[in-house]
């Protein structure tokens, strides 16, 4: 498989969770509920906007929230999500913003780098899986020989309901596999593993496209997930990593290759 270095850079920015700029959120979920709801003041400061500017964005559509007795709410969850969807449209420089605004809110959570996260005991070359269902199986697996992932079953479970609602497969041939909302209760601390396939798979139903290089990101917190999240963004869309990354005939080259573009 080969891919344009303008293909690997463009289509993660533009093709990772939304089709355009305005706001697409994933189906509400049960487990969104547990989650704080934010008034215009809270979300403003976490947002470091003014309460004017999140009322504007709110009405436009540009944030997802709700009207209560006439006033804007946004569950926590769902502006994790907008989230998600502002790292995958940005630029190196809104990435810095994003990143930024992570750390002054949570402050050095999520600080590891990806191969500290990812090291070559995380990672599978071949991944020896052909169907979906086998790959997210084989990649929490993979997680769990951390020792920090405690149960892959749980986990496998998460991951594929997420990749029902919306699936993670990007037109360069990399997929970037998560659960829709951490799983804290079987975690110790977050993990990324990464499994290369000897050939692409037909991961994503319905589109037509292969997809060979998998990332599962099992994230502690959410803070810790939009981190990790934003480090892939740039790994990924760096010219001439994958071609580097799918070249790897070994664990160790592959992390390798992880060190050398994330410096």
């Amino acid at each position: 498989m080969t891919v344009s270095t303008l293909a690997a850079s463009n289509v993660f920015r533009l093709r990772y969770f939304v089709p355009s700029l305005s706001t697409q959120l994933l189906p509400f979920h049960p487990a969104d509920r547990t989650m704080d709801v934010l008034d215009v003041d809270k979300l403003a400061e976490y947002l470091h906007l003014t309460p004017a500017q999140v009322n504007k964005m709110a009405n436009r559509g540009k944030l997802p929230g709700r009207k209560v007795g006439g006033q804007w709410q946004f569950n926590e969850a769902e502006i994790h999500h907008w989230l998600e969807e502002r790292i995958g449209l940005s630029d190196d420089d809104e990435l810095d913003k994003v990143e930024a605004l992570l750390e002054r809110n949570h402050g050095d959570a999520g600080d590891a780098t990806l191969s500290q996260l990812c090291p070559p005991s995380n990672i599978a070359v071949p991944l020896q899986a052909r169907t979906r269902s086998s790959v997210i199986r084989s990649m929490c697996d993979l997680a769990a020989t951390s020792g920090y992932l405690w149960d892959a079953a749980t986990m496998s479970e998460a991951v594929k309901t997420r990749e029902e609602l919306h699936p993670t497969a990007l037109d360069c041939g990399v997929a970037l596999l998560h659960p829709r909302r951490p799983q804290t209760s079987i975690l110790a601390e977050s993990v990324l593993a990464l499994g290369i396939c000897s050939a692409g798979i037909p991961f994503s139903s319905g589109r037509g496209q292969l997809t060979d290089v998998f990332f599962l990101i099992c994230s502690y917190n959410d803070s810790a997930h939009l981190r990790i999240l934003a480090k892939l963004s740039r790994l990924v869309s760096q010219p001439d990593f994958l071609a580097h990354l799918r070249s790897a005939t070994s664990a160790d080259q592959a992390w390798q290759s992880i060190v050398d573009f994330e410096s």
